[in-house]
């Protein structure tokens, strides 16, 4: 990312997650319910573990932002862990107890025995507090500024469950198939309609069918010691052309887009468009959306196989992501493993966790979807000040109107 850094800092079990967000112009409206809307999507979903009931995440803004405006200066954010009081003592950075037992089974599917191996520790709770998926409520604060960011230019992400273990939503893949210029209009209309009804169902599927399924699915998992996966789709609508680049390959968007996905926890997919396999299978006549023009609207396309992405570049068309989250490691049923201290066949360890995380994981993409596209945005039309940036961008728009 060039434009926008971040970092994040905290353990599982630590006093809390701290963040650094950098790089937002001064200006921007901001507001500590503008993030905690998100964290508390987040903590949504059925099959979500015990954790959820102990913590309800708030922020902390503690620099960055006066009387509800961005300086410009870096963005620090903090949340604390209302669950570090049960383990102050265990997670004490100063105070060594002879109470706490060590961590010696790594989960198979886990960070636990790589990064036992790699930082030479031999105690796997070193490794699994900072590896564990509670890091990602930081990320999501982080991206709840940048969604702000991005609305001010009416972009808009959201996302939605299509797939639990094998419970399919019957209208898993959103194809665009309409007709004149009306084509983004309508996608971008579909996209909202279909994510509103995600919001409202405890799974965050937009089909009422297959969310029950799928509540049935969990519940099962959960009675039997096991845990599900699934896919989800992420969007962004009202996105200009020319965010991105064909120069080189690490200013592509799909590449910077790929990582930020794929550097989610348990997630093991990702296709840019309605299904990047399957168009593998096609002829390239059938997966190609073709190029229109209409006076007073300009170029547009019929189709949106591409996913919104042409040769590195965002085309005007909505952005269409789908991703695979393998199912979490740690299990009810605990599967073999090796303590690593004795070498000897054992159970991997049990740590709290989530029976199915599909519908948080889905969140969590939308924060890094939109941190890829803040940075982006602020790559093409860069500036100090929100003005700046919107004055940059407006010019834009009128270039190409009269391209």
């Amino acid at each position: 990312m060039s434009k926008i850094r971040f970092l994040t800092s905290g353990e599982s079990h630590g006093k809390g997650l701290a963040g650094i967000l950098e790089g937002i112009p001064a200006g921007l409206s901001i507001a500590s319910g503008d993030v905690n809307k998100e964290l508390s999507r987040r903590q949504k979903g059925h099959g979500r573990g015990g954790r959820m009931k102990i913590e309800s995440d708030t922020v902390q803004i503690l620099s960055g932002v006066r009387r509800g405006k961005t300086l410009g200066s870096p963005i620090c954010l903090l949340i604390e862990n209302r669950d570090w009081k049960n383990w102050a003592e265990i997670m004490s950075p100063e105070i060594e107890s002879s109470k706490v037992q060590l961590v010696t089974r790594p989960r198979p599917g886990h960070a636990d025995l790589a990064g036992a191996l790699k930082y030479d520790q031999k105690d796997i709770r070193n490794i699994l507090e900072r590896s564990s998926a509670r890091e990602t409520a930081m990320r999501v604060a982080l991206g709840a500024v940048a969604k702000r960011f991005l609305d001010e230019f009416k972009i808009r992400i959201g996302s939605f469950v299509t797939e639990i273990g094998s419970i399919e939503a019957h209208s898993s893949k959103l194809t665009l198939q309409t007709t004149g210029g009306q084509a983004v209009h309508s996608s971008e209309k579909k996209l909202i309609e279909t994510f509103e009804k995600a919001e409202r169902s405890s799974v965050r599927c937009p089909d009422k069918k297959a969310e029950k399924e799928m509540v049935r699915s969990i519940d099962r998992a959960k009675k039997q010691g096991n845990s599900l996966g699934g896919v989800f789709e992420v969007f962004a609508i009202g996105l200009p052309s020319g965010l991105g680049s064909h120069i080189q390959w690490d200013t592509r968007l799909e590449s910077r887009i790929s990582q930020a996905v794929m550097g989610i926890q348990a997630i093991k997919g990702i296709e840019i468009g309605c299904s990047a396999f399957e168009m593998a299978r096609k002829p390239g006549s059938e997966v190609m959306d073709e190029i229109f023009f209409k006076k007073g609207t300009g170029f547009y396309r019929k189709t949106n196989h591409a996913g919104g992405i042409e040769g590195g570049m965002s085309n005007g068309m909505p952005l269409i992501i789908r991703a695979a989250m393998k199912p979490i490691p740690t299990q009810g049923k605990p599967l073999k493993s090796v303590d690593i201290r004795t070498k000897k066949l054992r159970q991997a360890a049990y740590e709290r966790s989530d029976i199915c995380a599909v519908p948080a994981a889905a969140v969590i993409a939308e924060a890094m979807v939109a941190l890829v596209l803040a940075d982006s945005f602020l790559e093409k039309f860069g500036g100090d000040s929100m003005k700046e940036v919107a004055r940059n961008y407006k010019g834009y728009v009128k270039q190409i109107k009269e391209f």
